[in-house]
Parts: structure tokens; sequence; C-alpha cells
């Protein structure tokens, strides 16, 4: 049904990035369909003046349901383009204006980064990514790879980490009231005069901070049940 809809209201305005916001909200439903308690702490430093590079934790394909509760105005995802080839999901991710990268291929890889560099200074458009690659799927935050640094660095926009709470340690889809997420927006980090030199430096930095707020949230829900 997400599907569906989604590919019939994206063929209106085919790829325009102001469609992700629309359908992103509509997958969000899924915490609801679910009865997923979800909370997010300092929403208001999404809003950013100007575009950003957003990154945050991935876990599993739950991530589209609190994602599509918190993600901002004119912001495209970055997702593998193997994501195409899912049933109506895949073109409808395409037909909203995200990004589709091939990881395989690093050539057309980093030309794919290039169009995401251009998309934030150059269309007004915020870009999302999730600087894992790979849903980690209760082992905790992964190794992070280069390309929403290089992004950042590049187009010397800010990168506001998001932190997600652990799926595996609070979440049973098996009982009715499903379980919680927690979501923590950490403060955007200025890239302002940053080059590529400095790009291990600022993705360490950002995995280390995304890592602690997870496991802060984590420690904290486990607290709730005491």
């Amino acid at each position: 049904m997400f599907g569906v809809f989604g590919l019939i209201y994206c063929l209106f305005r085919p790829t325009n990035p102001s469609n992700t916001l629309g359908i992103a909200r509509f997958y969000s439903l899924g915490l609801n369909i679910l009865n997923i308690d979800f909370k997010i702490f300092n929403k208001e430093r999404l809003s950013v003046d100007g575009t950003a590079v957003f990154i945050s934790n991935h876990q599993h394909n739950l991530d589209v349901f609190p994602m599509g509760r918190i993600v901002p105005k004119r912001c495209v995802s970055m997702g593998k383009k193997q994501i195409l080839w899912i049933p109506f999901f895949g073109l409808t991710y395409w037909l909203s204006g995200n990004i589709l990268i091939n990881r395989t291929n690093k050539r057309k890889a980093w030309a794919t980064m290039d169009g995401a560099i251009r998309a934030l200074t150059k269309e007004n458009t915020s870009v999302w990514i999730m600087p894992e690659g790979t849903r980690s799927k209760g082992r905790g935050v992964q190794r992070f790879k280069k390309g929403a640094f290089y992004a950042a660095i590049k187009a010397q926009v800010p990168i506001v980490p998001v932190a997600v709470s652990s799926y595996d340690k609070h979440l049973n889809l098996h009982k009715w009231n499903s379980g919680k997420i927690r979501v923590s927006v950490l403060e955007a980090i200025d890239t302002t005069g940053m080059g590529e030199d400095d790009m291990l430096t600022l993705m360490e930095r950002c995995h280390k901070l995304i890592s602690d707020e997870v496991a802060r949230l984590d420690t904290d829900l486990l607290a709730e049940k005491l």
C-alpha cells in the first residue's frame, strides 16, 4: 500500500526533491500501525540556515519509519542503487528525488557524491546519508564511510549528526505495543574552512558522537523499564 500510494504521488512531479517530505511523512505512519512509542529530542536542530548534510545510524529497514517522521523540507536521502529493484518502493524512492549510489563502482560512486554536492550548493537541497552504508542489524554503530564527510566539506555546509536508539534492545514487533524508539538530534558541526585533510578527523568525531548518544538513549530507555 505504501509503495503504490507513493508511486502515484510522485508521478505528478517526478524526481522533485519536494516530493520527499510528503512521502516520508506517509511512511512514518508505520510507527502508528506498529504502535511504536516515538520521541525525538532537540528537533529544532533539524532546522538549519541553508542546506546541510544530515547523518544517522543505520539499523534496519524499519529506519524508514522514524526517519520519515523527522526528515526536514527539501532534504533527499542517499541509498544503494539496488533499492531501485524493490517493487514499488524502489521507483517511489527514485521518483521522490532521492539519490541512488552504485557502491560497487568507485568511479560512479564518487560521481554520485559530486551530484550530492551540486544539490547542496546549487539546488537548495539538503542530503541525508547513513554513513555506515549498510544495516547494522543489532551489531552497534558500524564504521563510517567517507562520502558524507567528503560532501559536507566540499560543499562547506554543516553536518548534523542524528542518533537513533537500538531497535534490537527496545522493539518487539510480535507484541501489540511494539516498544520505543528515541531519536536525538545533536548540534550541527560547522565545516567552514575544513579541507580534505580534515575528513577523517570529522568522520571519527561524528562516529563517536553518534555512538555515545545511542548508548545514552539505550541506557535511558532501560532505566524507564525499572
